[in-house]
C-alpha cells in the first residue's frame, strides 16, 4: 500500500512523543517529573461541568449546525465583545476540536501549493508542519531573547516576498511567554497595511498572562481587524484541554464559508455536549476559577525562573504569558535532543527540546505542574547540568 506523499511532510510532534515516552516510564514505576505536557494540571471549572450534567438531562445528544449552535457562537462572540472590544457577529464564528484543528481548518482553506508563510521562532511545533503539509513553505525569522522572542516590524518587513501569504502569530507564546504590547502589533500594523497578507492570530493562552496587558490582534485597527483570523480555545485557560473546544472568528466571510464547507466533510459540529459546557466558561461563569490558577501559574513561574537562573550553564528570559520556561542550554549542550533524552534517562525528567520549536540549545519545561514537582524537577535539572558529560 502507498501513502500519499503530502503525509511525509509531516513530522511527529515532539511534545506529544516525549511526553508519551514519559507517560509509559511513570506507568512502568519509574519516578518521573513530566515537564513536556502542555496542559494545565488543574481540574475543569464546576461551571462547565455542571453544564454538561443540565445539558445531557435535557436531552443534549443531537447533531448541531456546522459552526456550533446559536448559544455556543452567541457565547463567543460576547466574550470577544467583553474580552477584546472585538465586533464578530455570530455568523463569523466556527467552533472546531481543539484551536489544532481550527488552524487546520485555515491553512487549509488560505495556502496553496508555494505560498509563503513568516513563522517566528521559537515556534509552537505544529505551525509549519501544518503550512508544509498544505503545500506552503514556512519561513522561519528567529528572534531574539533581548527582544523576549519577539518579531519585530523591521524583521517582519524584511522577510515579506511576493509570495508571503500570511503571518501567524501568537501571544502570549508557546514556548517562550511573550506577549505582544499594543505598541508593537501597532508597528507590525503599519507594515501590513496595503498588502494581502493575512494575520492568523493564536491567542490560545490570552487569559494566562503577568505583569502585562492582553491585546487582541484584530483590535488593532480596522485594517488588522480585516486581515486577522483570531484563533482561540478553552483548553489552556478553561483548564479543559481533553474537551477539544477552539474557535475561528475571522470577518473574511469568503474565507468562512470554505472553512464550513471543509468542516462539513471532516468532522461536522464538534461535540453538542462540549459547547454546552463552553458556554458556561465563555459566559464568565468560571472567571473567579481562571484568576485563581493564573495567580498560582504567576507563583510557579516566579519560583521557576529563579531557581532556572541559579544553575551555572542555564538561562531563561523571564515570560509574561503562558506557562512555559524557553531555557538556553547552549554552555552545557547545543544538541538539544541529546540533552533532553539523557535529562529523561538519566534524571528521571521530562522536557522537550528546542529544537521541535525551530531553535536548537535550549529546551522547554512546562509549569503547568504542583510546587513540589516543579522544585523535586528543578533540582534534579540542577544536579544533572553539574554533573554534565
Amino acid at each position: 500500500m502507498k501513502l500519499a506523499s503530502r503525509i511525509n511532510r509531516l513530522s511527529e510532534s515532539l511534545t506529544i512523543a516525549i511526553s508519551t515516552r514519559a507517560k509509559e516510564l511513570k506507568a512502568s514505576g519509574k519516578d518521573v517529573i513530566i515537564f513536556s505536557a502542555g496542559e494545565p494540571d488543574f481540574d475543569t471549572a464546576e461551571a462547565a461541568k455542571n453544564a454538561v450534567i443540565e445539558a445531557m438531562a435535557k436531552g443534549c445528544g443531537k447533531y448541531t449546525p456546522i459552526p456550533g449552535t446559536a448559544e455556543i457562537l452567541n457565547a463567543v462572540a460576547l466574550k470577544l465583545k467583553r474580552d477584546n472590544g472585538l465586533d464578530y457577529k455570530p455568523s463569523q464564528i466556527i467552533t472546531n476540536v481543539g484551536a489544532k484543528h481550527s488552524l487546520f481548518n485555515i491553512f487549509s482553506c488560505l495556502i496553496d501549493d508555494g505560498d509563503e508563510v513568516i513563522v517566528p521562532a521559537p515556534f509552537w511545533v505544529t505551525y509549519p508542519e501544518i503550512v508544509k503539509f498544505c503545500g506552503g513553505k514556512p519561513v522561519i525569522i528567529d528572534t531574539k531573547p533581548e527582544n523576549k522572542y519577539k518579531i519585530t516590524a523591521s524583521e517582519l518587513k524584511a522577510a515579506i516576498t511576493p509570495r508571503t501569504k500570511a503571518l501567524s502569530l501568537c501571544s502570549p507564546s508557546n514556548p517562550a511567554g511573550a506577549v505582544y504590547s499594543k505598541d508593537e502589533l501597532i508597528a507590525i500594523a503599519e507594515v501590513l497595511k496595503g498588502t494581502d497578507i493575512a494575520v492568523i492570530a493564536d491567542e490560545i493562552y490570552e487569559k494566562i498572562i503577568f505583569d502585562k496587558e492582553f491585546v487582541a490582534c484584530a483590535s488593532i485597527s480596522e485594517d488588522m481587524f480585516n486581515r486577522t483570523i483570531t484563533v482561540n480555545g478553552l483548553s489552556k485557560c478553561g483548564a479543559m484541554p481533553g474537551w477539544r473546544f477552539g474557535y475561528t472568528a475571522c470577518a473574511n466571510d469568503e474565507l468562512n464559508k470554505a472553512m464550513k464547507k471543509l468542516q462539513s466533510q471532516s468532522t461536522s459540529n464538534i461535540s453538542s455536549i462540549v459547547q454546552a459546557g463552553a458556554v458556561a466558561v465563555l459566559e464568565g461563569k468560571a472567571d473567579e476559577y481562571i484568576a485563581m490558577m493564573n495567580k498560582e501559574y504567576q507563583k510557579r513561574r516566579d519560583y521557576a525562573v529563579d531557581a532556572i537562573n541559579a544553575i551555572e550553564g542555564l538561562s531563561v528570559v523571564k515570560p509574561d504569558g503562558a506557562f512555559y520556561l524557553f531555557i538556553n542550554c547552549a554552555k552545557v549542550e547545543k544538541d538539544s535532543m541529546k540533552f533532553c533524552t539523557k535529562l529523561l534517562d538519566e534524571a528521571l525528567v521530562a522536557t522537550v527540546p528546542g529544537v521541535g520549536f525551530g531553535m536548537d540549545e535550549h529546551f522547554r519545561i512546562s509549569y503547568a505542574c504542583s510546587m513540589d514537582e516543579i522544585k523535586e524537577g528543578i533540582a534534579r535539572i540542577a544536579e544533572f547540568v553539574k554533573n554534565y558529560k
